[in-house]
């Protein structure tokens, strides 16, 4: 994928249907704490992600703490896709919440009707169908996309250890 947004990207999609789709990528990581975009949130050691190119001015979360924050949409085995938050707001503050149980945001990925469709048709994408709630949340973004790419098995593997830059090799 030419788009360097995209660029060794893992995305969590949150939501496919047929008016689009729409997820946040994992792995790329803002110069952003939480509390410079918050600044009433007195724990800015949060990190905040680049989730996409759009709406690079909202800011969303994912968490695993649905006994902790109401409301929330889970969208895979122990993943919610928001919830209340001024109960966020107050968990961080008191410190009762961090960043191995929420991830937030700036913007996300978005795809038009049927958009997603082709571009897995060109092979642009590959997908992954199972993985665990520690790798969403980690924040060794360096790791993530190898780590994912090598538990897609042997197919995939060795794209792991590809250079960035080919031409570099």
């Amino acid at each position: 994928m030419a788009d360097p947004t995209f660029k060794r990207s893992v995305i969590l999609l949150t939501e496919y249907s047929e008016a689009g789709a729409m997820g946040f990528v994992l792995n790329h990581q803002t110069e952003y704490l939480l509390g410079d975009i918050l600044p009433d949130v007195s724990y800015s050691e949060i990190p905040v992600y680049q989730g996409g190119p759009v709406a690079a001015n909202t800011l969303h979360y994912i968490h695993r703490s649905p006994e902790k924050i109401s409301d929330g949409i889970e969208i895979w085995d122990g993943i919610y896709w928001g919830g209340d938050f001024e109960q966020i707001k107050e968990l961080i503050t008191n410190y009762q919440i961090n960043e191995s149980e929420i991830k937030f945001f700036m913007g996300y990925s978005g795809w038009t009707p049927n958009q997603l469709d082709e571009e897995l048709r060109e092979d642009s994408w590959i997908v992954a169908n199972k993985f665990e709630p520690d790798t969403v949340f980690s924040n060794n973004e360096q790791n993530l996309w190898k780590e994912v790419v090598i538990s897609l098995g042997q197919r995939y593997a060795h794209i792991a250890n590809f250079p960035e830059n080919p031409m570099l090799n």
